[in-house]
């Protein structure tokens, strides 16, 4: 084992583009095999560079820690629990009406319009009412 190529742990991280503390955190989940050796004797060999790279590539590729995990230990990953699961979103449909220049209703889908008629009293109304506010409001400025 003398001839074996071994990497103390800061080599261990250059060599495979992550921080001393990655390669610590790895170890301790389980998706690098704990070092050879104890205390500051400790060091790695050439199969846990491989096993980093492959677990970066895995990381890069889009996988998470533990889908990494569970393909490394050739088990598969748990269900997602239905906790877990995303929600559908609620949805639904709204029609806007401009009425008066910077100013909309809002009207949801199940909710039946008026006549047309109707709509341009409510049109004709707000953009009386609304455009002298506006008026107001630009000759204050």
């Amino acid at each position: 084992m003398s001839d074996a190529v071994l990497y103390a742990i800061g080599d261990l991280a250059d060599l495979g583009g992550v921080s001393r503390r990655t390669v610590r955190y790895y170890v301790q989940e389980g998706l690098l095999p704990a070092p050879l050796g104890l205390g500051r004797g400790n060091h790695y060999g050439p199969a846990h560079l491989e096993q980093l790279l492959k677990v970066k590539a895995m990381q890069e590729a889009g996988r998470t820690l533990e889908e990494i995990k569970h393909a490394l230990s050739g088990t598969r990953a748990r269900p997602p629990q239905a906790a877990e699961l995303p929600r559908a979103l609620d949805r639904s449909v709204w029609r806007r009406i401009t009425v008066a220049p910077g100013v909309e209703v809002h009207v949801a889908g199940g909710v039946r319009l008026p006549s047309s008629g109707k709509l341009n009293e409510l049109v004709a109304w707000c953009r009386a009412h609304f455009h002298s506010v506006m008026e107001e409001e630009d000759s204050d400025a």
